[in-house]
């Protein structure tokens, strides 16, 4: 059986790569050159765990191979961004051009998944209406589907197998003949519905953790105004059975959570407050971390920035808070040495630099992820080359060992007094 996967981004190349190994015929289509390049060499464009790994066995096998041009398949899986527009509303542009992209091609029979994710009824009032103007029975020729994926970067290509997968179709039969695909690649439960609720699921699951945070993040705003340790009240409320409040931090990122809840927002606005009101929560959260640095240091004075992706030990920085405080800081006129160890230098458009200069002479580390690389820092060279060893852990990851390294976490932000503060006369 062929497959062809529309879009080797995040999701798109470890789902090619795992149907490959399954033993599929893969054809990854994509608009990206360099990409199409790489992975016809085993090679990949971004940082996940093991994925070189499989991408390398299934091209060298001859089971997987990329191209920038459609061609026929047995199945054919949308898999492209679907980010929002400056009005917060979906911009869908990828995935109307990615299936008009395949239409040629499309023979009947054939099933067409959708596993980007899409507004409630997209696949109804949009996709639907693109293969009947080009005169297929949408209900008869051809089987479509949604299945939204439901994978945490970082274990997507084991979460991709052992998760459990939602699949929606137009059509009761459309959501068998995909859930069968499926089935040859999933140990874990595949589950048929329609295509609006698989749609509405997989918004719901990232809503719910988008107001979780929410939620937490606001307790953090309420502590530091009482005086109260947020982190211990957090750890405690937690111990209850049936609590599980999530962790705060300097905002939310990431394709999922930052952008999912505006699907729904969009939607049925006027019913909705409790999701806008998350999401204003959390956007905020870039601004309380700037205004709490200029609590401990003057503007102008540099920062040491550590971490620029949405969530530790990956390589996205789509939507990353981070960027948003940079933007921040840079306005209020800080000199920013900006290090992260996962993220290259043309995926972001500033300047990055190694830890040693970072450091230099600042007066501040700001931490905004949580990598492996900065529970531990070496913390003499801190002490050696820092104006003054400070840092400001959003992330409470950071394991500090010097009684002469002063530390900052949402756990004590009532505690922040000027680090060096200049007399003006």
């Amino acid at each position: 059986m062929n497959i062809c996967v529309v879009g080797l981004g995040y999701i798109g190349l470890p789902t090619a790569a795992v149907f490959a190994r399954a033993g599929f015929n893969v054809l990854g289509v994509d608009v990206n050159e360099r990409i199409i390049n790489l992975i016809n060499k085993g090679k990949v464009h971004l940082e996940e765990v093991g994925l070189h790994k499989v991408v390398q066995e299934a091209v060298d096998a001859g089971k997987l191979r990329a191209s920038l041009k459609t061609e026929e398949a047995d199945v054919f899986i949308i898999a492209v961004p679907t980010p929002i527009h400056d009005n917060l509303n979906v911009n869908l542009q990828y995935v109307i051009s990615a299936i008009k992209s395949i239409i040629p091609y499309v023979k009947k029979g054939n099933i067409v998944i959708v596993e980007s994710t899409i507004p409630p009824k997209t696949i109804d009032d949009v996709i639907v209406p693109i293969f009947e103007a080009t005169g297929w029975n949408v209900k008869e020729d051809i089987y479509l589907a949604h299945c939204p994926e439901r994978v945490l970067p970082g274990r997507i290509l084991v979460e991709l197998v052992e998760n459990t997968r939602i699949v929606g179709g137009y059509t009761p039969l459309a959501a068998y003949k995909a859930a069968e695909i499926y089935r040859k690649i999933v140990t874990g439960e595949v589950i048929e519905t329609q295509a609006v609720t698989a749609e509405m699921s997989k918004l719901m699951e990232n809503t719910y953790r988008d107001v979780n945070i929410a939620l937490a993040n606001e307790l953090v705003k309420i502590s530091s105004q009482l005086g109260i340790n947020a982190l211990e009240v957090i750890k405690l409320a937690n111990r209850h059975p049936r609590v599980n409040i999530h962790l705060p931090g300097p905002g939310v990122g990431g394709h999922c959570l930052a952008v999912d809840p505006y699907f729904i927002i969009e939607k049925a606005q006027e019913v909705s407050p409790l999701i806008a009101n998350a999401r204003q929560i959390n956007n905020s959260m870039p601004h309380f971390v700037v205004d709490h640095i200029g609590k401990i240091i003057n503007e102008g004075a540099k920062i040491a920035l550590f971490g620029l992706t949405y969530k530790g030990n990956i390589d996205d920085v789509r939507e990353s808070p981070a960027i948003k405080i940079i933007e921040l800081l840079k306005e209020k006129g800080y000199q920013l040495g900006i290090y992260d160890p996962h993220v290259t230098q043309e995926k972001v458009a500033f300047p990055l630099v190694s830890f040693e200069e970072a450091i230099a002479s600042a007066e501040c580390i700001l931490v905004l992820t949580d990598h492996d690389e900065f529970k531990s820092l070496d913390e003499r060279s801190i002490e050696l080359n820092m104006k003054q060893p400070v840092i400001f852990d959003t992330k409470d990851c950071v394991n500090v060992i010097s009684d002469n390294i002063i530390y900052y976490n949402y756990n004590n932000l009532f505690k922040m007094k000027p680090i060096m503060k200049e007399v003006v006369v």
